[in-house]
């Protein structure tokens, strides 16, 4: 049976037809999604193997009994890896904050609902994104793709050493701190903008298949220093100082420090994951989004609790070498 005889039986199983579906989007993943029209609208998640829609299945079902906004789901073939969900719209933060729109309405609802996901005890089962792996991600695209790509030649062991080092006694702030439940992926291109919905409700939360468990920043930098688009820095600093408002029970000084610590990991990774896409995935228009992701990249190194891997970067590569790698173009 090909792809679109296993989605036309899944489809019609719901009472719909082939001829109802149109695509709606794509991710940075092998995933696809179709819109479906009839009398009840639905989103068709389609996630061929080795995509894996349990733990998307998995985490919806825990949010959902968290109050927060996520599709419902209406039916799932978890071996064939289909998902009829919930249509949240199309409102996306990422296409209204595009339009120019204030940014602070839709960080409040943002932050109001990663306050009540960070609160809850996690569901069992999800995997670590601690300080090991936060490095061990960002070591792979930089040294697999990125370095490659950029000097034509494999990275000495030496830079290997050393930047590792760095990356293990910056994230030491973050393997000292809380853990919860992170999206690992919680910026404007997930959420939807639900206003007929109140608080935490009005942030729709979409492809969280990937959450874990890791520190509470996380996700905060996810959503405050898009490598997508431009937030204003007033914006971020009144949600941030709203989280921490509302979130007495951390230390103020120890979360600002892993804070500045997963910012500097994730600009990295992404800056270098961007290349990986481009090379592996034939999709060079994530490209476009490198040099906004080196100057935060640059911006998290300044902070003192990034120190160890600004020293380490400086060395093996510095500022002005930073950038998409020659050649490549989005």
């Amino acid at each position: 049976m090909t792809r679109d005889d296993r989605i036309a039986v899944f489809l019609a199983r719901n009472g719909y037809a082939p001829a109802d579906a149109e695509p709606l989007a794509r991710d940075a993943s092998f995933r696809r999604y179709l819109r479906i029209r009839g009398p009840r609208p639905a989103v068709l998640m389609d996630a061929p193997p080795p995509e894996d829609v349990r733990p998307f299945l998995r985490v919806a079902a825990h949010f959902r009994s968290l109050g927060l906004s996520v599709p419902a789901i209406f039916d799932a073939d978890e071996t064939s890896g289909l998902v009829l969900e919930e249509d949240l719209g199309d409102d996306l933060f990422s296409v209204l904050l595009d339009q120019g729109r204030d940014a602070d309405p839709f960080l409040d609802a943002a932050v109001d609902a990663l306050i009540v996901l960070q609160r809850a005890a996690p569901p069992a089962g999800l995997a670590a994104w601690d300080a090991p792996a936060m490095a061990a991600a960002a070591l792979g695209t930089l040294f697999d793709w990125w370095w490659p790509a950029r000097f034509d030649a494999a990275a000495p062991q030496a830079a290997r050493d050393d930047i590792a080092a760095a990356l293990a006694e910056m994230l030491q702030s973050v393997a000292a701190g809380p853990v919860c439940l992170v999206h690992r992926d919680y910026f404007a291109g997930n959420l939807l903008w639900l206003p007929h919905r109140s608080g935490q409700q009005r942030a729709g939360i979409i492809d969280f298949q990937g959450a874990a468990l890791g520190h509470p920043a996380y996700d905060l930098v996810s959503l405050l220093q898009d490598a997508r688009r431009d937030i204003p820095p007033e914006s971020r600093q009144r949600a941030l100082d709203r989280y921490l408002a509302a979130r007495p029970d951390l230390d103020p000084h120890a979360f600002r420090a892993a804070f500045a610590a997963c910012a500097a990991q994730r600009h990295l990774r992404v800056a270098c994951q961007w290349v990986r896409l481009a090379l592996r995935d034939g999709r060079p228009q994530y490209l476009a989004y490198g040099p906004r992701t080196w100057r935060l990249l640059d911006d998290a190194l300044r902070q003192p609790a990034a120190a160890p891997l600004a020293r380490a970067l400086n060395h093996w590569i510095p500022a002005a070498m930073r950038g998409n790698p020659p050649g490549l173009e989005p």
